[in-house]
């Protein structure tokens, strides 16, 4: 099949093998993390699956490869923050930071592809050793905390859902029932229900705000705890086409209709009507705002600010939440100088 993902945009393909679900690393604690040693020419990965992020000159680094000396920074999220859609590791929001628009000092990328809030966390709490002194922490997120916060009540735990999670169940079900001498429920649900469906989704709006923000606030506090006092830290909502007024360039047209004809859900805007609205993401901003400034933490939401830079002549999306290089390119101007990074 010719799609027009892999004409217009070829990089995919890169990206598509890295979360190749036959070749998913599945890591302790976090559950799964990027391929180790990934190499490809839109993409790759250090020793312990972090991309890497190019500075002047062409420095090369990453949490578990070379960090020049001194203290870093580091852009956190998921895989908005990871830089899928860039054409190359230098065109990510990370690598524009530290070549470009905040070159003061090197950026590390600590996205990753499908975390949620605790994992986004859990990621910098278990390769802490391998860093010195962090001067600035940037978290650019949000949709996975909403998007993970619609899973069903019983997936929802004490630390909120998390993508594959449906996976996770079915294996610990199989499990529990290896261990049931004599047991028929082997392979099958049993009382408690391992797989969800898109009827099993929580639409109630405030519910998922208020779950994404609990969960979000309370991870943020472990930011501070272990980045270190020193450490400014923000968290920045994530630029979406559907939280801002944005007019689709016609490439973008083009890539969304064919994505929602393969999706094997439907329709992006169908399944995400409740959350892919400007008051969703509005009311989901003034949230965060309220929360991260009870805990001293710079909020601010790029919506706003990105809708006002671009105009339709710009092609920011190669989906609805991942930037082309043009995006990524004014995602990080806008980001340093709303953050007034140097």
């Amino acid at each position: 099949m010719n799609l027009k993902r892999y004409e217009l945009t070829p990089q995919m393909r890169d990206y598509d093998a890295m979360k190749d679900p036959a070749e998913r690393r599945y890591v302790p604690y976090l559950m799964y993390f990027h391929r180790t040693d990934f190499a490809s020419p839109a993409v790759n990965t250090d020793r312990s699956g972090f991309r890497i992020s190019t500075g002047p000159d062409g420095t090369r680094a990453s949490a578990a490869g070379h960090i020049p000396p001194g203290p870093v920074r580091i852009l956190a999220g998921g895989s908005t923050a990871l830089g899928v859609g860039a054409s190359a590791d230098s065109a990510t929001l990370a690598s524009l930071l530290w070549s470009s628009y905040a070159p003061s000092g090197p950026w590390l990328n600590f996205g990753s592809y499908c975390f949620n809030p605790t994992q986004e966390v859990l990621l910098l709490a278990l390769y802490r050793h391998l860093l010195g002194e962090i001067e600035e922490v940037v978290i650019l997120s949000g949709i996975n905390a909403v998007m993970v916060a619609r899973f069903p009540e019983w997936q929802q735990g004490d630390h909120g859902a998390f993508f594959f999670c449906g996976d996770y169940y079915e294996k610990m079900a199989e499990l529990r029932g290896r261990h049931r001498k004599g047991s028929r429920l082997f392979g099958r649900r049993g009382v408690t229900p391992t797989i969800a469906t898109l009827d099993d989704a929580r639409h109630d709006v405030p519910t998922v705000i208020g779950a994404g923000v609990e969960t979000t606030l309370r991870q943020l506090d472990l930011w501070r705890r272990i980045a270190g006092p020193r450490t400014r830290i923000s968290y920045v909502l994530q630029p979406m086409t559907r939280w801002m007024p944005y007019a689709l360039a016609p490439q973008e047209r083009v890539l969304f209709a064919e994505n929602d004809r393969l999706s094997e859900l439907g329709p992006w805007e169908d399944v995400y009507a409740d959350l892919a609205t400007i008051e969703f993401g509005q009311a989901y901003a003034d949230a965060l705002r309220a929360g991260c400034a009870k805990q001293g933490i710079q909020f601010f939401d790029l919506n706003p600010v990105v809708a006002q830079v671009a105009t339709e002549q710009d092609w920011m999306f190669v989906d609805r939440v991942h930037y082309s290089d043009a995006g990524h390119d004014i995602v990080a101007r806008v980001t340093a100088e709303t953050l007034g990074l140097s």
